[in-house]
Formats: structure tokens, C-alpha cells, sequence
């Protein structure tokens, strides 16, 4: 639909950047980093009511502050997110940043509720609340579809703000049902007792609480964004070249991200409780069996995927975006920037696989230094492929740093536990008859399209 009306230029781009920042936040808490540090210090806290209200009420104070300094002057942030474009573009750009940054404190706070009801084992409203946002994304597209571009830049930026809305009311049932609310009610009133020996303790608690929670918090933000951040970069790097980079980038990169998220991250969250637990009671040897199974499935499942992206890529791009504003030339160049991302589709995936085991074993810090070097290395392969290859080269510069990434995280993870796992000859000649099968299907089956289109061509249809 976006691709539809906005198409891949100079409006696309605007909303593209406008929304990265918000979208960069969505994406990092939504793959587990406020969980993976709230939910402990939340679980070990004895006065869990006022803990959770304190820390919501902080980051939501902050959040609150950064987008009403954004909203009075967006122009610093617009030049910072894309500091390739011109005067003219920047100035139309502005307005539509400080409209979506607002998206960030919404997401927080539906982060912030989706986090207490996991706590609950409740997740029908985090699972559900994403769509919601692309929904309210939809109707302002199509309530804007006989409007200008730039109107419709308008009308889907505060079609994000309902989406973040419509996202934070979905969580209120469960949690008025489940009591949390009134657990969040009745934390924030104890701060107003006027018990000065029950004062001392509480706070006392809560110093400790909050020490221990953002200590794993900033680790855990770092070590779980590198692809993420990566992208974000990508984005102010690609304001640099032609109209339309953006675009591309943010187009493949959303498809990229569907078996990403499909697999490797739902993977990976599922099975990072019990990866815990085993290694509290110090069974290893379980740990590496269920590591084992995991590996082989995401290695062949997404390299299944990644076969099947890259030779279809064109035929894929084609299919959900080749409409209206959207041209076949913008088809070329989304379909080769999405292979060139496919080709970090595994490094990507196997690490999120392994990283369970630094979290598990509490080492954020290690987890956070290996995500800034691989950070640092893949801006630099961006720096220096963008002259050569334009926008492919950020694309392709973006699937080294998730190599660079998963080489170091094997080495924190260890190479000889790492060759145990991968042992298995079976498994792989499974792997490899599937990839032989799957490259030879497709093969005949754009053979057999191909043929059908040249029939019906000469046919006169």
C-alpha cells in the first residue's frame, strides 16, 4: 500500500527517516531487550508494584522530554537522521519527524505493559498489538490516497500515532484482569506513606532494584540492536545518494526481517528460559543438545529461505510492491538490494542462537562489546563499498557485519563447544539434499513461467 501511493522517491525517503528512529526503538524492545532486564530485576524485586511504576514513570518522564524538545525544534533531528538531504527536503521533512517521534514514548509504554503481562505468561496482546499499528498505517493510506504526497506524509504519521494508541489500549484488559494495574496503581500511591521506617526501607529496595535492572538494561540494549543500529546508519548514510536509496534499503530490509523474526528471534525467545534454567543447575551437556537441534533447524530453514529469496527476488518485489508509484525500476533495485541482504540472513539468525548463552550466563557487557565491533567494522565496509556500489553496497556491507558478528560471538560462545554442536553428518547431507532440491524446483519453475508468459505473449493475450 505504501509503495503503492508513496512509491520509491524524495516522499517515501522523508517518511522512511521520519520513522526510522521510532521504528529503531520498536524494533530493539520488541526483540527482548527491556524484557530481558526488566523481567528478572521485576521477578527478584520484593515490592514489585512500586518498582515497575518507578521505573515506567522515568523512562516515560525522559521519553516525554526528548519528543516535546524534538517537537519544538525538529530541524537538528531531521539533519542528524539524513544529513544528505538538501535544504528544501530537510525543511519537509522536519515536521513529519517531530509528528512521529512521538511514536517513541507510545512504544515504550506498550513495551512497558507487554513486559508485566510475559510476567503473567500473558501474550496475546503483545503478539496482536503490532498488527494494529499496521492497520492504522493502512486506513491513513487509503483515507489519503486521493491526496497529494505530501499530505499523505502527514496523514500516515499521525496514522502511527493511533497505531501506538490503538497498541497500548489492547494491553489495559489483560492487565485489569490479570491485576497488574492495580498493581502499578498501588506501587505508585506507597511512595506518598508517610511512615518514615516503611519510606527508608522502600527506598532503599527500590535504589537496589533499579542499580541492578539498568546495570543489565544498557548491556542488553547494545548487544541485542547491532543489526538494527546497523540499519538506522544505513539509512543516514543512503540520504546521501540518489532519490529513492532510502526506500529501497527500507523495503528489502522489511522483508528481510519476516523470516528473521519467523524463526531465528522466536527461536531463540523460546528457548532462552530453559537455556537458563539448565545452566543454573549446571547441565551443560542438555544445554548443547538443545543448541544442537536449534542449529540444525535454522540453518535449514533459513537457508531454504535464503535460496528461495535470492532466486525469486525480482518475482518477490515484483509481487508486494510493484503498483502505482511504484516503477520497475524501483523493482530492479529493491530486488537486489533484498538478495544482498538474504546473504546475512544466516550469520544474523545463528547468532541470535548464541547469544541466549551470554545472556543466560548473565554477560551482557561481553554481549554489548562484541555488538559495537561488529557495529564498528560493518560501518566501515558500508563507508567503503557505498562509493563502488551505491546503495547495493550498504546492503552487502550490512551482511558482513552480521558475519563479523556471529565470527565473534562464536568465539565468546567457544569454537570447541561450537564444533561439537555442528557434528552431525546426517543432518547436514539432510540440509544439503534439501538446498540441491529446492535450488532445482525453482529453477524449473521459473523455466515453466517463463515459457507460459511467452506462450500467452505471442498469443495476443
Amino acid at each position: 500500500m505504501m509503495a503503492n501511493i508513496l512509491g520509491a522517491g524524495v516522499y517515501s525517503d522523508i517518511f522512511f527517516v521520519a520513522f526510522k528512529l521510532p521504528n529503531l526503538f520498536r524494533r530493539i524492545f520488541a526483540e527482548g531487550s527491556f524484557s530481558q532486564s526488566f523481567l528478572p530485576s521485576f521477578i527478584r524485586s520484593s515490592i514489585k508494584g512500586s518498582f515497575a511504576s518507578l521505573v515506567g514513570l522515568i523512562f516515560c518522564i525522559v521519553l516525554f522530554m526528548w519528543c516535546l524538545l524534538v517537537a519544538l525544534n525538529p530541524l537538528w533531528l531531521a539533519k542528524l537522521l539524513a544529513y544528505g538531504f538538501d535544504e528544501e527536503t530537510l525543511k519537509l521533512c522536519a515536521p513529519i519527524v517531530a509528528i512521529n517521534f512521538w511514536y517513541l514514548l507510545l512504544v515504550f509504554i506498550t513495551t512497558f505493559l507487554g513486559a508485566l503481562l510475559q510476567y503473567k505468561h500473558s501474550f496475546f496482546a503483545s503478539a496482536y498489538s503490532a498488527s494494529l499499528l499496521n492497520v492504522c498505517m493502512i486506513l491513513a493510506l487509503l483515507i489519503s490516497k486521493e491526496k497529494t504526497h505530501l499530505e499523505a506524509l502527514y496523514y500516515l504519521s499521525y496514522g502511527v500515532l493511533l497505531g501506538g494508541v490503538a497498541q497500548i489500549l489492547l494491553h489495559f484488559y489483560p492487565l485489569v484482569k490479570l491485576g497488574l494495574l492495580n498493581l502499578l496503581w498501588k506501587g505508585f500511591l506507597s511512595f506518598k506513606t508517610k511512615n518514615a521506617a516503611k519510606k527508608k526501607y522502600r527506598s532503599k529496595r527500590i535504589k537496589r532494584d533499579l542499580k541492578g535492572f539498568f546495570k543489565q538494561f544498557l548491556p542488553s540494549v547494545l548487544g541485542n540492536s547491532s543489526a538494527q543500529i546497523a540499519s538506522f546508519l544505513d539509512t543516514t548514510i543512503a540520504s546521501f545518494l540518489a532519490s529513492g536509496s532510502v526506500s529501497y534499503l527500507y523495503y528489502a530490509n522489511r522483508v528481510f526481517q519476516l523470516p528473521l523474526a519467523l524463526f531465528a528471534i522466536a527461536i531463540s525467545t523460546a528457548l532462552f528460559p530453559s537455556i537458563a534454567i539448565a545452566l543454573k543447575n549446571n547441565q551443560q551437556d542438555l544445554i548443547l543438545q538443545r543448541l544442537q537441534k536449534a542449529w540444525f533447524f535454522l540453518v535449514g530453514v533459513l537457508l531454504l529461505c535464503s535460496i528461495g529469496g535470492i532466486m525469486l527476488s525480482k518475482e518477490i518485489t515484483e509481487l508486494l510492491f510493484e503498483r502505482g508509484q511504484f516503477s520497475p525500476k524501483d523493482t530492479l533495485i529493491t530486488s537486489q538490494v533484498f538478495s544482498l541482504y538474504l546473504l546475512g540472513l544466516l550469520p544474523f539468525g545463528l547468532t541470535k542462537l548464541f547469544s541466549l548463552w551470554l545472556y543466560a550466563k548473565l554477560e551482557q557487557k561481553k554481549a554489548a562489546k562484541i555488538s559495537l565491533i561488529s557495529l564498528f567494522l560493518g560501518l566501515a565496509a558500508s563507508l567503503s563499498l557505498m562509493p563502488l556500489l551505491g546503495v547495493l553496497g550498504l546492503a552487502l556491507a550490512n551482511s558482513l557485519s552480521g558475519l563479523f558478528l556471529f565470527v565473534l560471538t562464536i568465539k565468546a560462545f567457544g569454537f570447541q563447544l561450537f564444533l561439537g554442536i555442528i557434528k552431525n553428518l546426517k543432518s547436514w547431507l539432510v540440509i544439503l539434499f534439501l538446498a540441491c532440491v529446492e535450488i532445482l524446483l525453482l529453477l524449473a519453475f521459473k523455466s515453466w513461467v517463463t515459457h507460459l508468459y511467452l506462450f500467452y505473449y505471442f498469443q495476443g493475450f
